[in-house]
C-alpha cells in the first residue's frame, strides 16, 4: 500500500456537531497513539480505500 491519506479513507467522516473531520474506527489509546501521534499515517492498518463516488454514496 502506497501513502495513506485520511481524506480519502472510508472512515473518516465530518462531524457536523463539533465542525471537524475524525476517524470512525473505534481505537483504543495505544492504536490512536501508534498512527496518528507518531505521524505514521503510511501504515494505518484500518485504512481502506474509498473514492469520491463511494464516499459520496455512504452520505
Amino acid at each position: 500500500m502506497g501513502q495513506c491519506e485520511c481524506d480519502t479513507c472510508w472512515y473518516y467522516d465530518y462531524d457536523e456537531e463539533y465542525d471537524e473531520y475524525y476517524c470512525m474506527m473505534d481505537l483504543d489509546e495505544d492504536e490512536f497513539y501508534r498512527i496518528f501521534a507518531s505521524g505514521n499515517h503510511a501504515r494505518c492498518p484500518y485504512y481502506r480505500q474509498g473514492d469520491d463516488y463511494t464516499l459520496a454514496r455512504r452520505q
